[in-house]
């Protein structure tokens, strides 16, 4: 994921037209739809944080700090399983994604634009893609995860009621 992410930023910043003052201009890729479009984003997502003062390192510390978490989540918790685990896994590699543009180039290169007609979209790029995905894929895991606790006990709860009889 993260070299997919990094391989279609590096295109995206030697191919996508800008306007001479670094401004991206729009490339129709499914029209009304779906653009390309270059941007940076000092900040993290929806632009939250850009033009802050030291809201590199913050956002850096922040995808360290995330990535060392979701390690530790892994190894530490059982029971996560292959969609827990694969969310994680998404998660981290759009924060490593973005952290590497971050520490290299101080900005994250976007490139992707969604619209509706004239209704857009905040552009993003494959990093951020992944960690939504993740997100969801993540809530998604837990919430099986938890009805298939509460199954568990209830089964548990009534098998011990009938052992007791």
């Amino acid at each position: 994921m993260v070299v997919a992410d990094q391989i279609t930023k590096v295109w995206a910043r030697s191919a996508l037209p800008t306007d001479g003052q670094g401004r991206g201009i729009r490339v129709s890729v499914i029209e009304n739809y779906f653009d390309w479009q270059l941007a940076y984003n000092t900040g993290s997502a929806f632009s939250l944080f850009a033009g802050t003062g030291g809201a590199r390192i913050f956002l850096s510390l922040a995808a360290l700090f995330a990535v060392a978490f979701i390690v530790w989540m892994v190894r530490s918790t059982p029971g996560l399983g292959r969609a827990g685990v694969t969310a994680l896994a998404l998660i981290a590699g759009g924060a490593v994604g973005n952290l590497i543009d971050r520490v290299a180039f101080g900005k994250v290169t976007d490139f992707v634009l969604w619209r509706y007609h004239e209704h857009t979209w905040p552009i993003f790029n494959v990093a951020d893609a992944a960690l939504t995905v993740g997100v969801v894929l993540f809530i998604i895991a837990s919430w099986q995860l938890s009805r298939a606790e509460k199954r568990a006990e209830r089964e548990a709860s009534a098998s011990s009621g009938k052992a007791r009889s």
